[in-house]
């Protein structure tokens, strides 16, 4: 099984759609192996962003993602980085399908509820960012027998 990396970041949070989010994450199939509410700290956040440091925006990904808490998850299933890249929509939203979390409640690209990893590569990365191997949990759902062949 695939691990991908999975925030919800303060706006999403704030709106208060992390139930609908996860939900969402569930109905899928997918299963949450790791999940914390927690605050961002700078140094965290530039190491998250990384990539993008010599961007423009930077300054405001690191502003914004230190402002209230986010939820970080460890998503776990067959094609999790594709799956939860598909459920989460273009990045900006006003490209974002509707049916996705992004083309249903996102409106700004700047407030765009989600973060998923882009590759296998990154959500390696990105998971060790955010969390040990202590905190994952390893467990079947039931329902996985009707999910996969």
């Amino acid at each position: 099984m695939e691990q991908t990396y999975v925030m919800i970041k303060p706006d999403g949070v704030q709106r208060g759609l992390i139930g609908e989010i996860v939900s969402r994450i569930e109905q899928k199939g997918l299963r949450i192996v790791a999940m914390e509410m927690r605050m961002i700290t700078d140094d965290i956040a530039r190491r998250h962003y990384a990539e993008h440091v010599e961007k423009d925006f930077f300054k405001f990904l690191i502003d914004f993602i230190t402002s209230s808490p986010v939820v970080c998850m460890v998503v776990e299933g067959e094609n999790a980085v594709a799956a939860m890249r598909m459920m989460s929509g273009a990045t900006d939203p006003k490209d974002a399908s509707v049916g996705t979390i992004r083309g249903d409640f996102g409106l700004d690209v700047g407030r765009n509820l989600i973060h998923t990893a882009d590759s296998l590569e990154s959500a390696e990365r990105e998971i060790t960012i955010h969390f040990t191997g202590d905190e994952m949990v390893e467990y079947t759902r039931a329902e996985e027998t009707w999910v996969y062949e």
